[in-house]
């Protein structure tokens, strides 16, 4: 399992679990809705910035295999040249 789907896991576990637990409170009704949109906001901005940094990494991912490939396929290329050298020499 990725780590971006056991944090979007964790955190919808903890939201529902904190939603629950406001709900159940003996309190009035006006500060239970106060603590739900204190706690939505709080958990917005946790998912937020987890799926930047979520995003940072495959940002990051991508361009290390963008410059491993741009690498191989250079390889490749000087390989090509050597061997069409190789077979034009031999061929002569």
């Amino acid at each position: 399992m990725s780590s971006g789907k056991i944090l979007v896991g964790f955190l919808a576990g903890a939201a529902v679990g904190t939603l629950v637990g406001i709900l159940y409170a003996p309190e009035k009704g006006e500060k239970t809705r106060k603590k739900l949109r204190k706690e939505g906001k709080r958990y917005a901005e946790d998912l937020k910035d987890s799926m930047n940094e979520f995003m940072d990494d495959v940002k990051e991912k991508f361009e290390e295999v963008k410059e491993e490939a741009s690498g191989v396929a250079q390889e490749a290329k000087e390989t090509v040249e050597n061997l069409k050298k190789n077979a034009k020499a031999a061929a002569n």
